[in-house]
């Protein structure tokens, strides 16, 4: 398993949110470079988004996810373009589970297990 995962959930319609864009980034040096990216699958999720074997250095990340086209595709006004969640990790290898639940006036996120 990735060590960053994700699970994206619409709760609108109570149902994963497939075929949502996510981009990981990483901080360096004030600037923001990308690691990985990807889309959720039928049950709003990305479970290879790093290779099993990597592990990250500690430090802040960022997950970026582009709800503007996933709310176009559902022919629904979002009012969030897009949500990023910005994370520290403490570079020990631990898993982070980087939960979204969405609605198109709302979001929450949490850290998961």
């Amino acid at each position: 398993m990735s060590q960053i995962t994700t699970h994206v959930l619409d709760t609108t319609r109570g149902l994963p949110a497939a075929d949502l864009a996510i981009t990981l980034y990483q901080q360096v040096n004030g600037d923001w470079q990308q690691l990985a990216s990807g889309t959720t699958n039928s049950d709003g999720r990305i479970p290879n988004l790093l290779d099993q074997d990597r592990v990250l250095d500690g430090g802040c990340y960022r997950v970026h996810f582009d709800t503007q086209a996933y709310f176009d595709r559902n022919e629904e006004a979002g009012f969030y373009p897009y949500v990023d969640i910005v994370f520290t990790i403490d570079g020990s290898g631990a898993h982070y589970h980087i939960p979204l639940l969405l609605t198109a006036y709302g979001y929450s996120t949490y850290r998961g297990s």
